[in-house]
């Protein structure tokens, strides 16, 4: 065996770390890459004062070797005996995967060596990697230790930024085929910005790659220091605590500095026993906060807390929690099955994960895992922990909240997704809370306590905690820096424009993307690397971002308003579209076309070409303000064709360019890997491109999947978007229904009507039972009809009225009955339940033709679709039950005479009855006191005329004056007008007799 000489940078980087407490990252090039990792394992082995490091061994399928320990390690040694085997380069490979601790893990399956820690860990297959497998891989290895990446079927690296990727699969679709690989790219060029990484050929020859660190210095005794100094003050902290009987002892378990002092934080806020304290506890990954809470704890049990409840996405998530609960136990002298019991899930879902603590010293305490819907069950409690927040949906992290004291855990960077929006709406509540809270404390003795109280009624006192330095690594760490800059992984925080002037050239886009990837975590739930992948070598993603105003020439970058992510979608082929319905088996990508081809069996839709707006994200100051539906208006604007290409589409495209590098051994293939030098492209194309400047794709249609909310079905509808699917199955992990809105580009295409039209029935008749939770604006929301003259014309052309045939099939004559006994308030509404679901149905298909306002409009929909009682819908529109139901009984009075005009109608037809002509009202031409004085003339003439006839001259005869008796009446006038006096005298009496009087008619 020829022995060579090891580059020294080698031993001096392993060293380094090891001294640090920092990884180191080596690539290893060619066709015996796996024969190299014993070596570099045994140089490991060799710095380190420490057990023999185990091994991390990641791997696709085949692992191009046994790895059957045992059987391998008996057959060496047996050949060894028999003098038949020496220890040569093929044999030390054998010897270290036999002698050593290796755990052997497909790529499928990394998810569950989270929380373990690994000295080396080697990544082999590369084509199967992916960003976030990276990320989860690599935060395993602990200080010290090594990331080996092999690279063995490479011969050159140009063949990296070429190389085909097991998920690009995944990104071509039908009308899509072409995949750019500029995330290799990315990845490579990224290698010489960290400082601990070497490239090295099969024979571990440090290549020209590595000009980062063409000379690695042994670390300083000042960097030797500095690390020693954070385990110095940890002791010294410890040591200061150890007179505590509960706190000194659980403080021993901590592994860092800030770890120490958060948890004296929680301990603190424990002892004050506030029932209305919320403490916040934000970190990256892999900082230790479940271990700080599972510590908390125990020490809330020393304390004497006897309910506490902790809740996670799932009970497998609290694995180190419950482990680190059961580590304070045992520093308090706390004794299994003595003191306390530990039981297990028998959900074999859950595969045995803890989910209760039984403590029965002293008093029965319990430490109970809930689910994160289960807030009702916190009667009882006195401490409630949730961790993981971010992968919780935000809505039941709020019900959780209540009196009792509140620990929440999130991670705000990391690989598994962000707690940026947490962190933004959640906490940025309680902040609110907590200031007026400390507001209103503060504020002049004058106020009544009366007042106090309703001003600090809600209000929680929040305290947030942050843990920054890593349980497996040292501050500082290179491949930490390398890889939160490579996957865009540290951007919780937007960096401001400055006005110092442009950066580089080199940083500008670099600084762009990290801008834009702030925006993303920023205003989204979850992230993942693996969306940067995405975006950079998928060919139908396209992205659009929204400037604010900047100078032409100017030396800044502009800054991002608004972000629009675009996949382009359809342009299927009818046979694939035949083939995927009659085999049940959907291709990947094309997320629109073939959902709506599985819900409406239309082979036609697929063949479009439309476009599904994948995220919109706008910058958090400037959200609430219409820029989203500003970059939406553009987006449907430029797909229209509204904004022409000012030069030619053949110039025009520049998305695809072909990726090179400018290497020493471009004209001689043969010249091996130590004389390759790659450096950044020189011709570039532009970083942005304007929408006049590029030509656009011809479009039928434009799409939204999305999380349904009542805040975003607002904002598509606005956007004249119409609904056309709505998922009946939650998320699990956000706990929203998935919903799919289109709008078409061109207005003569019916199709749109009649989706929504099919789309409005079937909602309606699953608001009884999948959506019958949802609250009544969002349901309406649904339902509302676009303002549209383009759908109103064709939805009323779709639409035929209701006529008493299928008014009969809703209702019976003894119905239509029960109905007319309850708008007159003679029956009770329980009598007519059954009945209002068809009313609601007709009504909302637009077959009832009554007039409702907001409010009975929601009654309704409650009532009739979702089947909702009084108690909770009164509860829901912030009325008393007696108002709804006087608006209920409104609602039914105008629904029967509705009912009762079409039976009429039908019975008219029936019998031949002409309706009446409408009759126009004109105004008068008289005067109202006019017409009633003529009308008086009127009947006092007719009463005269009528007074004349009745009364004959025969029936007045009895009244007839004699002569005597008229002479004596002439004298007695001539005498009073001769003296001007009035007489009075005194009628004489007649001999006759008076005849009896006769009843008289007037």
């Amino acid at each position: 065996m020829i022995r060579r000489k090891i580059d020294s940078r080698i031993r001096v980087l392993i060293e380094n770390g090891i001294h640090l407490g920092h990884r180191s990252l080596l690539i290893v090039i060619g066709e015996k890459a796996r024969e190299q990792v014993a070596i570099l394992h045994h140089l490991l082995s060799k710095a380190t004062v420490r057990a023999r490091p185990s091994v991390l061994w990641c791997y696709k399928k085949e692992l191009g070797f046994s790895s059957h320990r045992k059987k391998r390690m008996k057959l060496i040694m047996k050949k060894l005996r028999a003098g038949k085997a020496s220890i040569n380069e093929e044999n030390q490979f054998e010897l270290f995967i036999s002698s050593t601790e290796i755990r052997y893990c497909y790529y499928s399956e990394t998810h569950k060596i989270l929380g373990n820690t690994y000295g080396m860990c080697v990544l082999q297959d590369f084509e199967a990697m992916t960003p976030n497998l990276l990320a989860r891989t690599i935060e395993t290895v602990e200080g010290g230790g090594l990331v080996v990446i092999l690279l063995h079927s490479l011969h050159s690296i140009r063949q990296l930024h070429a190389m085909t990727m097991d998920v690009h699969s995944r990104y071509r679709t039908e009308a899509h085929q072409d995949v750019v690989a500029r995330f290799n790219e990315r990845f490579l060029l990224s290698l010489a910005s960290c400082k601990t990484c070497l490239l090295l050929d099969d024979e571990l020859n440090v290549l020209p790659l590595s000009s980062a660190v063409s000379a690695i210095d042994p670390a300083s005794a000042e960097a030797k220091q500095k690390v020693a100094s954070n385990a110095t003050e940890l002791k010294q902290l410890i040591e200061s605590m150890s007179d505590a009987p509960t706190v000194g002892k659980l403080l021993k378990q901590c592994k860092t500095l800030d770890q120490a002092k958060v948890i004296l934080k929680l301990f603190d806020v424990i002892s004050e026993n506030n029932l209305k304290h919320t403490v916040s506890l934000t970190a990256a990954r892999g900082r230790g906060k479940s271990a700080a809470l599972g510590l908390a704890a125990a020490g809330a049990i020393g304390f004497g807390y006897s309910n506490i409840f902790v809740t996670s996405p799932g009970p497998e998530n609290l694995k180190t929690f419950f482990q680190f609960v059961c580590k304070g136990f045992d520093a308090l002298q706390f004794e299994e099955h003595i003191d306390y019991e530990v039981v297990q899930s028998i959900n074999p879902e859950f595969n045995k994960a803890v989910v209760r603590i039984n403590v029965t010293r002293g008093q029965r305490q319990t430490i109970q895992y809930i689910h994160p819907t289960d807030a009702i069950k916190l009667g009882q409690a006195e401490l409630v922990i949730i961790d993981e927040a971010a992968a919780i949906p935000l809505l039941h992290v709020k019900q959780l909240l209540g009196p009792y004291l509140v620990f929440i855990s999130s991670t705000v960077n990391g690989y598994e997704g962000t707690g940026r929006s947490l962190s933004l709406k959640l906490l940025q509540e309680l902040r609110e809370q907590s200031s007026k809270l400390t507001a209103v404390s503060k504020s002049s003795s004058n106020i009544s306590a009366e007042n106090f109280k309703f001003q600090t009624v809600g209000g929680r006192t929040l305290s947030e905690l942050t843990l920054s330095e890593s349980i497996r690594y040292k501050p500082g760490d290179d491949v930490e820096l390398w890889l939160n800059q490579l996957l865009c992984l540290d951007v919780t925080t937007i960096p401001k424009v400055s006005g110092g002037g442009c950066p580089p050239p080199e940083h500008s886009s670099e600084l762009f993307l990290q801008r834009m990837m702030s925006i993303y975590v920023a205003a989204h739930y979850k992230n993942s690397p693996n969306d940067l992948q995405m975006m950079s070598d998928a060919p139908a993603h396209h992205l659009f971002v929204l400037l604010g105003p900047f100078v032409q020439n100017s030396n800044n970058i502009p800054e991002i308003l608004c972000v629009v992510q675009v996949c382009l979608e359809g342009d299927l082929s009818k046979a694939s579209v035949h083939t995927s319905l009659t085999s049940g088996k959907r291709p990947s990508g094309d997320l629109i076309p073939w959902t709506l081809v599985q819900q409406f069996q239309d082979e036609d839709f697929p063949s479009l070409c439309g476009a599904r707006i994948v995220r919109i994200a706008t910058h958090p100051d400037y959200q609430r303000m219409g820029y989203g539906l500003r970059a939406v208006q553009l987006l449907q604007r430029y797909y229209e064709g509204k904004f022409p290409a000012l030069d030619d589409p053949t110039t025009s495209a520049i998305d695809i360019v072909p990726i090179e590098f400018n290497m020493s051994s471009h004209n001689n293939e043969k010249r091996g890997l130590l004389d390759e030098h790659v450096s950044q492209r020189k011709k570039l194309p532009p970083l942005l491109s304007r929408l006049c400047e590029r030509s656009a794709e011809r479009l039928d249609w434009i799409g939204v999947s999305y999380g349904l909310t009542e805040t975003l079905q607002r904002f598509w509808a606005r956007s004249q978007f119409f609904p056309v699917y709505i998922r009946q199955i939650a998320n699990e992990l956000t706990g929203e229904y998935s919903c799919i809105m289109l709008k078409t580009l061109n207005t003569d295409q019916p199709w749109l009507i009649a989706y929504w039209t099919d789309f409005r029935r079937r909602f309606i008749s699953l608001l009884s039972n999948p959506f019958s939770h949802f609250p009544a604006p969002l349901a309406l929301g649904i339902l509302a009809k676009p303002n549209l003259q383009m759908f109103n014309a064709q939805a009323a052309a779709q639409t035929t009225p209701l006529d008493r045939k299928e008014l009969a099939v809703y209702f019976t004559n003894h119905d239509l009955k029960r109905i007319e006994m309850y708008s007159r308030n003679l029956i009770d509404h329980h009598l007519i339940v059954d009945l209002v679901p068809s009313i609601g149905k007709l009504y909302f298909l637009g077959k009832l033709n009554i007039n409702l306002n907001a409010v009975e409009v929601a009654i309704l929909l409650a009532f009739g679709l979702q089947l909702k009682n009084v108690a909770d819908l009164g509860k829901e529109l912030k009325l008393q039950s007696a108002q709804v139901l006087a608006l209920f009984n409104r609602i039914i009075i105008k629904s029967i005479q509705c009912m009762n005009e079409i039976c009429e109608s039908a019975v008219e037809c029936e019998f031949g009855i002409e309706k009446q002509p409408n009759l126009q009202i004109a105004g008068l031409q008289r005067s109202l006191d006019e017409e009633l004085n003529e009308y008086a003339e009127e009947e006092k003439e007719k009463a005269d005329r009528q007074l004349s006839i009745q009364l004959s001259e025969s029936e007045l005869k009895m009244y007839r004056i004699e002569a005597v008796e008229q002479s004596m009446l002439e004298n007695v006038e001539q005498r009073t007008v001769t003296t001007g006096k009035r007489k009075l005298f005194k009628k004489a009496k007649s001999s006759k007799k008076r005849p009896r009087k006769q009843n008289v008619q007037v």
